[in-house]
Order: structure tokens, then C-alpha cells, then sequence
């Protein structure tokens, strides 16, 4: 199977890479902008496109997600005439309001921001577009790596002793680049076996928490570590936001769908923090070894 991978710094297309590098049933195209040209789509003559998601739409300049929506409608024309499957992730902040209870696959966001409805409208547009498509929408993205790298992002304000600012009534589930990588390519795998369940799916992590509390166990946790390697660090502290006063807004999203469909299990994210930590902490004293 052969992947064109559009974006090529962003965390999941390098969590791509890292999954087909272990693989030998996947090859990888990987392009360094979300733009697509018809003439090289029709010279990898790939199996599927996919587009990762926009980082944080709900935080970035409304210019920057019109040219994403508008980019990722392009890859859609383009797609519709050579007949390529589109896989477009995004981020599970178009549900904007949360809801009480987890949020199927089925429900359709309805943003308040003009924003985050132009990229709801992308969303149409590729249902009613493509009859081969996955709009896969996913929880914060955490890495150590690439653009939108949640967990470096926090291990290097943590470092430097700078005050982290963290929501702490804001509930959802934090998902692993790594684990979302490993469940894309195998949908995607079913999928060019022949499997008919094409469609949208939710990809998160197990546990709901707070970005608060998500960001006091990656302090304590890299503390802990810290210390057993023998170089303890004064780490930056941390300061709760509260932003929804009468009641905290989750944001969890239902992934029932994709474990029915394909016999995905969502990864704890509790465990792949650790396994990426571990991972820092080896390369943080292979430095200071050096």
C-alpha cells in the first residue's frame, strides 16, 4: 500500500513515517507542504492522500484556517478526478460546546466560531464529494516531536522553569501521534483489502482528564524521572485555568465506531506518556553524557 502524506513537519506525518519505517506493507510519500499538485498525484498514483490535522484551529489566526480548509478542498478536487481516497484528520475542537456524554462519530460539530465552521463546511464537502473517504477526528495531539508536539512543547517550557498555564475544566482525551499512526495505517490497510467502511471515525485516548491534570503528570512524571537519573531539575510550576465557570466542558469523543469497524483499541495515554518520557529521558543523558 502506498500512502501521499501531505505536511511533512507535522508530529502525525512524522509518527507516520516512524510506523511505515517498521512496516514493510507500507510505503510512504511524504510532501512538505498541505498544497498538492494533480501532476504528482497522478505520478505516485497513491492509494489514499491523507491530510494531518490543523493544529489548534480554535487558537490560530482565521486566515490560517481558511488557507487549510481551502488546501485541504483542493487535495478534494484533485482526489475526485484521479479517484484517490482522501483521509483528512481534524481536531476535536470543532465541538466547541463539548457534551455531557461521549460524542459519536455521527454528530456533526456545530461550531459557534466562523472559523471552525468553514472547516465543518470542508467536512461537507468530502462526505457529498468522495464515496471513498475517512474524516478522522482525533483528541490534542501529544509527541516528542514535529509541529503541534504537545508533550515537547511542555517538557521545554517545564526545563526552562517557565510557568505552565493549563485549563483545568476543560476535559478530553489526550492522543498519542504514535498510537493514531499505528491505528490509521491499519484502517487503512482493511480498507485496501477490500473492507466497505469508509467513512468518519473518532481516535482518542483512553481516559478523559483535564489539560491541567494531563500537564501535572507530565511534571510529575519527569520529575520522578529527573531524580532517578540523577539530575534533578528545578521544573517550571504550574497555574489552573478556569475558563467555563458554571461547569467544565468535555470534549470526550465516542470510539466505539472504529473498534467495531476495524478492532481498533484506543492506547492509554497514561502508558505512552511514559514510553515517551522514557524516551527523552534516554536522549536527554545520551547529551549531557556527550
Amino acid at each position: 500500500m502506498k500512502l501521499l502524506i501531505l505536511d511533512a513537519g507535522h508530529c502525525l506525518s512524522l509518527a507516520l513515517a516512524r510506523e511505515a519505517n517498521r512496516r514493510g506493507d507500507t510505503e510512504l510519500v511524504i510532501e512538505e507542504g498541505v498544497a498538492l499538485d494533480p501532476e504528482r498525484l497522478a505520478d505516485v498514483a497513491p492509494d489514499a492522500v491523507l491530510i494531518p490535522p490543523l493544529v489548534r484551529p480554535s487558537q490560530v489566526a482565521p486566515a490560517s484556517v481558511t488557507s487549510h480548509a481551502e488546501a485541504v478542498e483542493a487535495c478534494l478536487e484533485f482526489c475526485q478526478q484521479a479517484r484517490v481516497p482522501l483521509v483528512w484528520c481534524v481536531a476535536d475542537e470543532l465541538y466547541e460546546d463539548g457534551a455531557d456524554a461521549p460524542i459519536d462519530e455521527p454528530v456533526i460539530p456545530e461550531p459557534r466560531d466562523e472559523s471552525l465552521r468553514r472547516l465543518v463546511k470542508t467536512g461537507d464537502r468530502i462526505r457529498a464529494g468522495l464515496p471513498h473517504y475517512l474524516i478522522v477526528r482525533l483528541g490534542p495531539l501529544f509527541a516528542l516531536d514535529g509541529r503541534g508536539a504537545w508533550l515537547t512543547e511542555l517538557i521545554d517550557t517545564l526545563m526552562a522553569g517557565q510557568e505552565v498555564r493549563a485549563a483545568e475544566d476543560v476535559i478530553f482525551c489526550p492522543t498519542s501521534a504514535d498510537a493514531a499512526a499505528l491505528a490509521l495505517i491499519g484502517m487503512l490497510q482493511q480498507l485496501d483489502c477490500g473492507a466497505d467502511a469508509w467513512g468518519a471515525y473518532h481516535l482518542a485516548g483512553t481516559e478523559p482528564v483535564s489539560a491541567y491534570t494531563f500537564t501535572s503528570v507530565v511534571r510529575t512524571q519527569l520529575a520522578t524521572r529527573l531524580e532517578g537519573l540523577g539530575r534533578p531539575a528545578e521544573l517550571g510550576t504550574l497555574k489552573a485555568l478556569n475558563h467555563h465557570h458554571d461547569q467544565p466542558l468535555r470534549r470526550v469523543l465516542n470510539c466505539r465506531r472504529v473498534l467495531d469497524a476495524f478492532g481498533v483499541h484506543q492506547k492509554p495515554w497514561r502508558l505512552e506518556l511514559g514510553r515517551m518520557l522514557d524516551s527523552w529521558c534516554q536522549a536527554y543523558q545520551a547529551q549531557e553524557a556527550s
